[in-house]
C-alpha cells in the first residue's frame, strides 16, 4: 500500500504519491478547478487516484500560520478533509506545511525551471515535500 500527499490551495490540489515501500515521494499531478467552492470534480480525480495507487492513508497538508495559529486556510483544509475522509473511510494525518510552498519554489529554481512555467508544478511538489516530511518521521519507527 501507498501514502498520498495532498496540499489544498483555493483553486488546486498537488498530488503527490509514495514508494510502496514507504521511503520517497513524488509528485504525481495537480488537479485545477474553475471555483474555489467546486470539489465535486476535484474529490472524484482523488478518489480515482486512490484506487489507481492502492493508497490506505492520506497526508494532508496543514496550513498554519508562522506563529503556530490556525487561520482560515486551517479550516478549509480540516473541511476539505473530512469531505475526503466521508468519501474514502481512509484515514487523513494533518502535516505542518508551513513553508512547503517556499521550499517548493527553492526546488523548481535550483532545477532551471522558468518563474512563469512554475505554477505548473509548484503544487504537486509542495504535496511531495508535505509526504516526504511525513515518510521521514515514520522511517525510525
Amino acid at each position: 500500500m501507498r501514502v498520498m500527499g495532498l496540499d489544498y490551495g483555493a483553486k488546486t490540489v498537488g498530488v503527490a504519491i509514495s514508494d510502496a515501500m514507504l521511503m520517497t515521494a513524488q509528485p504525481l499531478e495537480t488537479v485545477k478547478r474553475e471555483r474555489s467552492n467546486k470539489l465535486r470534480q476535484t474529490l472524484a480525480r482523488i478518489e480515482q487516484l486512490i484506487d489507481e495507487y492502492e493508497v490506505d492513508k492520506i497526508v494532508l497538508g496543514f496550513p498554519k500560520k508562522l506563529n503556530n495559529e490556525e487561520g482560515d486556510r486551517c479550516e478549509r483544509t480540516k473541511e476539505f478533509g473530512d469531505m475526503i475522509e466521508r468519501r474514502t473511510g481512509l484515514e487523513i494525518i494533518y502535516w505542518d506545511e508551513r513553508l512547503t510552498t517556499v521550499a517548493a519554489d527553492a526546488v523548481l529554481d535550483e532545477g532551471g525551471v522558468r518563474k512563469e512555467n512554475r505554477k505548473e508544478f509548484i503544487d504537486k511538489i509542495a504535496a511531495s515535500l508535505i509526504l516526504q516530511g511525513y515518510l521521514d518521521s515514520i522511517s525510525g519507527k
